[in-house]
């Protein structure tokens, strides 16, 4: 079986991120949110926009935009909850879709190993679907890696004479 084909028959929560379609298993997805007040943790990587506060909740939020290489928008489009191994966290999306599902016969296409966060391609009636992988999705947001880029925007340190 591959991977998507389990999400098949309960289909896919969608999102926008700049042009592109994306979906997760609708049965990873805990709830949608519409945008919500995030707070900053120094020294996070890159990737991790903040922290939400979910009805008492502490979850830490990913912004799709920085993982995936793009420009921060002014103001997010809303918020997808997953649940993962470590709990919940949400992702920062640019606009919600809705819930999708595989037209007719169409087949997903399978993505190599080369293609870090995406399982598969589904074609629907006006566009491409890409499924993203949740776990690797987050394994790559929460690297420690990803801190090294701020480390190298810090300003070097002067050092007065005499010190």
């Amino acid at each position: 079986m591959i991977p998507a084909t389990a999400a098949l028959e309960a289909g896919w929560c969608t999102f926008q991120v700049s042009d592109g379609l994306y979906g997760l298993d609708v049965a990873r997805v805990h709830e949608v949110l519409r945008p919500q007040p995030l707070t900053r943790v120094p020294l996070a990587p890159p990737a991790v926009a903040g922290l939400l506060n979910l009805r008492g909740q502490i979850v830490p939020a990913v912004d799709l935009r920085t993982l995936f290489g793009l420009d921060p928008l002014a103001s997010p489009g809303g918020l997808v909850v997953v649940r993962s191994g470590d709990g919940l966290a949400a992702l920062v999306v640019d606009a919600i879709g809705d819930v999708r599902r595989p037209e007719g016969a169409r087949v997903p296409l399978e993505h190599g190993d080369g293609d870090p966060f995406r399982t598969c391609t589904v074609p629907l009636a006006d566009r491409l679907l890409t499924v993203l992988d949740v776990d690797r999705l987050l394994e790559l947001a929460f690297d420690p890696a990803g801190r090294e880029p701020l480390a190298r925007s810090r300003p070097a340190v002067r050092r007065l004479p005499g010190d």
